[in-house]
């Protein structure tokens, strides 16, 4: 029998008791799934306009591929958010073209290669990483808080140069790139998201970053940034023709590039589903990840087909998850369903494109950083006490930073390599998984290795428990009773400070503060 419960927010229905199940009326719902969409839409439409351009494709050739890229996207995102059996990870993750193979797919370009040889080589190499999908969906096991804290840090910051690229307007071909004045618009809405985050009631609050984006829309019109001009042109209502450039064609090499690619996609996408889970309180386990991973595969095989391209989970949309608080899977269903409506009405690609990058990267400082911040949360959990757990964050932050720092350090390297490390999100991944498994997993003689670099601080306790407790309060089998005899209830208290349930204190070694005698019987 399904359980259902008030959900968080006032007129919010909670279905089987799961954060991210939770039904929000209609009106926020869509809300809530446009700023998603909005949040997400320069990333979804970058590749397309790369890739087109370097194919010497015509704007309505280009336009097509962007309009194919939001429905498969749309769908994409349904299949993950909703699922079916065997498909779809029911959280709030939003899919959309990886920005991870840009690179491989120009180099295929760069070499003599046809979209046709893109679409071929996408479709091989999806349907290879949809058959080792199990395999990925095991390495749970190799994701302790350690691993999960440094891939979702790494996440926010590997995506900060996104961000910084948008505030300076996003072509640096551009002559006004990186002017003052796209750089005070992206200020301006940076100030809108934090005023209607720190001053806004209820929804207000959580819808800063779509309020954020609409008005410095608004803003940049007069400043001459932002054109609707071109709205109107082309066509209102189109359907994605299958094989539209022609029929895919297959190269060892160009399939062999993308496969690399796809292991890097299911890696990133991993990393998202657990960091998702993380933020919105969802047990996560390795049925979950298959799950979700079969969903990204076969969106990913679909795709070429309807002149698309590799998919993956948006990382940018985890940050709004962690900024608004809105959990429920069914706000970012809502968000597929306007994606797919946006690839069918190329009119209302054109307005949401329309979107001034800086506007988006105002807003993306905020998202992106978000993103770090929930990392950081998952990483304060962590024990560094006589363990090696600082030497591993430390060096998969440092190795995962390196290509973003300096894009070609790896120039040297063979290609698959680069491909492979060049995205700091893997490289982070990579080098946590393989130090935790060393210094972790693999056991040196009869005990663990230990951290010099470590710090071990003496216990503490805070001052403000010292001061809730009275002379001759006792602990007896992890519970708090006053020198009476009577037993003092003990409450959990969440972030908000709101009371949550009573709590149940394990036996604790002995504590004697100036203020106050607290024996402990075992």
């Amino acid at each position: 029998m399904r359980k259902t419960r008030t959900g968080e927010f006032p007129g919010t229905i909670n279905v089987e008791g799961e954060p991210e199940n939770e039904r929000l009326p209609l009106g926020r719902t869509i809300a809530y799934g446009l700023q998603h969409v909005l949040t997400m839409y320069g990333g979804i439409i970058a590749p397309p306009l790369i890739i087109g351009s370097a194919i010497g494709a015509t704007p309505d050739q280009i336009g097509m591929l962007i309009a194919c890229c939001l429905f498969i996207g749309g769908l994409a995102t349904i299949l993950q958010s909703v699922g079916i059996p065997f498909f779809g990870s029911k959280l709030p993750l939003v899919q959309g073209v990886s920005f991870a193979s840009v690179s491989t797919m120009s180099a295929i370009v760069a070499g003599g290669g046809t979209i046709n040889e893109i679409f071929g080589a996408v479709l091989l190499a999806s349907i290879l990483g949809f058959i080792i999908t199990p395999f990925f969906a095991q390495i749970i096991r190799f994701f302790p808080p350690v691993v999960t804290g440094v891939v979702i840090t790494s996440i926010g910051l590997t995506l900060m140069p996104v961000a910084g690229n948008w505030i300076m307007g996003g072509n640096a071909s551009a002559d006004d790139y990186g002017s003052m004045k796209g750089i005070g618009l992206a200020a301006l809405t940076l100030l809108i998201v934090i005023v209607c985050s720190k001053l806004g009631q209820g929804m207000l609050a959580r819808l800063a970053v779509l309020v954020g984006l609409v008005v410095g829309t608004i803003v940049a019109i007069p400043m001459g940034i932002a054109d609707f001009s071109g709205v109107l042109e082309g066509e209102i209502f189109a359907l994605p023709t299958p094989f539209a450039f022609g029929w895919p064609e297959f190269h060892v090499a160009s399939t062999v590039s993308m496969f690399i690619v796809v292991l890097v996609i299911l890696t990133e996408t991993a990393a998202d589903i657990l960091a998702v889970g993380e933020i919105t309180g969802s047990k996560v386990n390795s049925k979950r990840i298959a799950n979700g991973l079969r969903a990204d595969m076969i969106a990913s095989i679909v795709s070429p087909i309807f002149n698309s391209f590799t998919q993956s989970a948006f990382a940018q949309n985890v940050g709004l998850v962690a900024i608004t608080g809105v959990r429920s899977r069914f706000v970012v269903t809502a968000g597929g369903g306007i994606l797919v409506i946006l690839g069918l009405l190329p009119i209302m690609g054109r307005v949401a494109g329309a979107i001034p990058m800086e506007v988006l990267g105002g807003a993306g400082i905020v998202l992106f950083g978000s993103v770090a911040a929930s990392g950081i949360r998952t990483l304060s959990k962590v024990s560094y006490r006589d363990n090696m757990n600082l030497i591993i964050v430390a060096t998969s932050l440092a190795f995962g930073m390196l290509p973003i720092v300096k894009p070609d350090i790896y120039s040297q390297f063979p290609n698959w390599f680069e491909v492979i490390f060049h995205s700091g999100i893997s490289s982070a991944a990579i080098m946590a998984i393989i130090l935790n498994i060393i210094f972790n997993e693999i056991q040196f003689g009869k005990s663990r290795n230990k951290n010099a670099f470590a710090a071990s601080p003496p216990r503490m306790v805070r001052e403000d428990e010292i001061r809730a407790l009275e002379d001759g309060d006792t602990f007896v089998g992890g519970k708090l009773y006053s020198k009476d005899g009577v037993e003092v209830p003990v409450e959990r208290i969440d972030e908000t400070g709101d009371v949550t349930s009573s709590l149940h204190i394990p036996t604790v070694d002995r504590v004697r503060p100036d203020t106050g005698n607290v024996n402990t019987q075992k």
